[in-house]
């Protein structure tokens, strides 16, 4: 197959920067080349010792050249409803979530919402994320269908959901267990599909089904876990109640076994001593979600302590609750949300943490999240001047540090100026655009 070379300015990390003038945890290339091959990138440098004989060559001069954004939290099947207002967690879920997922009981519905998902994930530069699909097992193989027609690397999982919620979305334990069982036979593995079994969360699983989920996670250590962990004080308090036995709400999932270095807990906002401890040791991920628990007024992520403490953290647009798809849109408000924290968080941590460090959480830096020889050739192209607005502040900026900020604090989709998925032009391919 012929090799491609992308020309432009690249950046990969090599590990998470230790501050803001920690120049050692990145490579920056003036002029780089990466060279690309059956999908992966097999070599990286400066362009004017690159070996071009042959090679398609792709100019992307001035812009610069990433590993694609990776999104570790969201709902696909809440796409269509974004935007929609609500004054807190549980009343926003029984007003316009439970309503909005039980349309995927429909023939053909999934699939079409599937295909505008993956539009939007490619048009705001994600080239990988991690999914909840809804309760319905057709929901599931719409979303890791279109990946697979993609090629895209993509984690997800139908939810599991027994009680507290409408009779259109439940599943039984029993049924629950059989449908993720099969699921994960049907798709995980599969071509860059990988399975997450899907708890929602303690309020919405019996103890019945917590064990159901167990037996799961015990047959199958390759797949993740993802539910929701303490975004919401009703949220905490309601599952208290129905768990009165444990000690906290994480008490909850280490009770079950679904604690692990493959779980992903979205939110993980009101955290006791405990619970951070016991998040560390399991090697368990806390996924920071920041316009969401800004939309719904949840609380403030403490990024500082849990790092203290050794939690792994992981970022995420957490769509629909999550007001953009954008990881540069994210990124701001996780600045905007650590500015209330009196907490650094610099656009060398941040746009680290959008690639290398959700890769690392994901147990995948091997694979993703860099741009470097032997990794995936999923790929953003970023443009600093994408707006009238971002080139008139970028008249002014001198460093790459400065423009990072620029495109985490004014940059959208439209900053996006295309994305490779294993070596393929992604976005300047999609009708419409």
């Amino acid at each position: 197959m012929s090799r491609t070379i992308l020309r432009g300015r690249v950046l990969s990390f090599h590990r998470a920067p230790e501050g803001i003038d920690d120049t050692g945890s990145y490579l920056y290339l003036e002029d780089g080349a990466v060279s690309i091959q059956n999908g992966a990138i097999i070599a990286v440098g400066d362009f004017a010792e690159a070996d071009t004989a042959g090679s398609v060559i792709v100019d992307h001069r001035p812009n610069l050249i990433m590993a694609g954004f990776i999104d570790m939290h969201l709902h696909y099947v809440q796409s269509q409803m974004m935007a929609s207002y609500a004054g807190s967690l549980l009343d926003w879920l029984n007003t316009y979530t439970f309503i909005e997922e039980q349309k995927f009981s429909q023939q053909g519905h999934a699939d079409a919402v599937a295909v505008d998902f993956y539009d939007a994930l490619i048009r705001h530069g994600t080239t990988t994320a991690v999914a909840y699909c809804s309760s319905h097992p057709r929901s599931v193989d719409a979303f890791f269908a279109e990946a697979h027609r993609r090629n895209m690397l993509m984690v997800g999982g139908k939810v599991m959901m027994d009680r507290n919620a409408p009779d259109d979305l439940l599943d039984t334990a029993q049924s629950g267990y059989d449908d993720t069982k099969a699921l994960i036979a049907r798709w995980h593995g599969r071509g860059r599909g990988l399975y997450a079994i899907s708890p929602r969360f303690a309020i919405t699983s019996t103890p019945g089904q917590m064990e159901m989920a167990q037996a799961i996670v015990a047959e199958h250590g390759d797949c993740y876990v993802q539910t929701h962990l303490s975004e919401n004080d009703a949220e905490i308090s309601y599952s208290m109640e129905l768990y009165p036995d444990a000690p906290d709400y994480t008490g909850i999932y280490e009770r079950y076994g679904l604690l692990g270095s493959k779980t992903l807990l979205g939110h993980s906002i009101h955290l006791n001593h405990r619970e951070t401890a016991v998040i560390a040791e399991t090697g368990s991920v806390a996924v920071f979600c920041p316009t969401s628990n800004l939309f719904l007024g949840s609380g403030l992520f403490d990024r500082k302590r849990l790092l203290k403490h050794g939690v792994r953290i992981g970022l995420a647009t957490d769509i629909g609750a999550g007001t953009s798809f954008s990881m540069l849109k994210t990124m701001d408000e996780a600045f905007k949300i650590l500015q209330l924290r009196k907490q650094s968080f610099n656009p060398l941590a941040s746009f680290h943490l959008a690639t290398r460090g959700n890769a690392e959480a994901l147990g995948l830096a091997e694979t993703i999240g860099s741009v470097a020889p032997g990794r995936a050739a999923d790929l953003v192209v970023l443009d600093a001047r994408a707006t009238p607005t971002m080139q008139m502040r970028m008249g002014s900026v001198e460093t790459l540090v400065e423009e990072l900020f620029v495109l985490q604090t004014l940059g959208d989709d439209r900053a996006i100026a295309e994305v490779y998925v294993a070596g393929a032009r992604a976005k300047s391919t999609l009708g419409g655009l």
